[in-house]
């Protein structure tokens, strides 16, 4: 299948490139760089270097390679970030999206993989979270995603578009030969930050709360691997063929794991302490979040290649020894 990448030079998009031509698609990368980095995108690939609402570029791509099916990572994701500049996020993350969605019908191409996230549930009302909780957001980043899973719900229904959204937990790890990893400015995310940390590249990490009714006292999460989130996405194309089809995924293990546990995995996997310092809770952290991936699991067959937490934590410490300054280190 013809595929455009759109933020295919990001952290999970990079990956599912490497994914896709692997699994034998032939892809197209859109990026606009903002965040992602052309290093990432493999040789050979088409890059577009141009943003998602840019209407002539993105239109213009879609003719030159034939796209039969988009996937879409190009978001801002910070939750926190959300909070303080709302309207950079819904200009972003939902103006910007339904540029893309209107390029795409305007060029016949109604086939979508869609980036959704955990976050549209806000605080859930049971665990494991299945797909069909009620979805109530609790920050703008979630409240975006879920404005574009009900549009994209109108789209299959009125114009036939096809789509899969997954609802991501927490993307982690790098590709085993350590060539793409995670290289984010700034780093918000726990493992990358526990790594910098015991490696003696920034100060001690943060553990914000430590008096949760979890077993340690510290957040629960639910951490999958970069190339098994990949793979997922893969697995629904063929679902895709049949015009106003709608799946909705959790892509989580299901197994949680606490802030204390990662330090202990990055501890186990790098032989060297983190440092570490405990800090009040921060507004709106619920105390556990983790998939049940059963419905992802039983029509896609998908299955974890990272089942432990040990083995995402140890490709993850791979790219970052290898790539002290990410993709800048030459």
């Amino acid at each position: 299948m013809n595929v455009l990448v759109v933020g295919g030079a990001g952290y999970i998009g990079s990956h599912c490139v490497r994914q896709a031509m692997s699994a034998g698609h032939v892809v197209a990368v859109l990026d606009n760089l903002s965040y992602g980095h052309q290093a990432s995108v493999p040789r050979g690939v088409p890059f577009i270097h141009a943003d998602m609402a840019d209407t002539s570029a993105v239109r213009q791509a879609l003719r030159d390679h034939q796209i039969e099916l988009v996937v879409d990572f190009a978001a801002l994701t910070n939750v926190g970030e959300s909070v303080q500049q709302p309207e950079r996020y819904h200009d972003n993350n939902v103006i910007r999206t339904q540029s893309l969605l209107a390029s795409m019908l305007a060029e016949g191409v109604k086939k979508i993989v869609f980036s959704s996230t955990c976050a549209t549930y806000g605080i859930p009302e049971k665990m494991p979270m299945t797909e069909d909780l009620s979805q109530h957001p609790i920050n703008p980043y979630g409240q975006n995603k879920l404005e574009v899973e009900r549009q994209l719900i109108a789209l299959a229904t009125t114009q036939g578009f096809s789509f899969a959204a997954f609802r991501y937990f927490n993307a982690a790890g790098a590709v085993a030969d350590a060539s793409i990893g995670e290289d984010h400015t700034p780093e918000t995310h726990l493992i990358p930050l526990a790594i910098a940390a015991a490696l003696g590249r920034r100060p001690p990490l943060k553990v914000f709360g430590s008096d949760y009714p979890t077993p340690d006292g510290t957040c629960l999460r639910d951490y999958v691997h970069v190339d098994d989130l990949s793979r997922a996405h893969l697995a629904v194309f063929d679902r895709l063929n049949v015009p106003g089809r709608q799946h909705f995924y959790n892509l989580g293990t299901g197994t949680p794991q606490s802030v204390k546990e990662v330090i202990a995995s990055v501890e186990r996997v790098s032989g060297k302490k983190v440092p570490h310092e405990f800090a009040p809770r921060r507004e709106g952290d619920p105390p556990a979040l983790y998939a049940n991936a059963d419905k992802v699991k039983n029509e896609l067959g998908w299955r974890v290649q990272y089942a432990s937490l040990d083995s995402i934590v140890e490709t993850a410490y791979r790219w970052h020894l290898a790539r002290p300054q990410g993709f800048a280190t030459a």
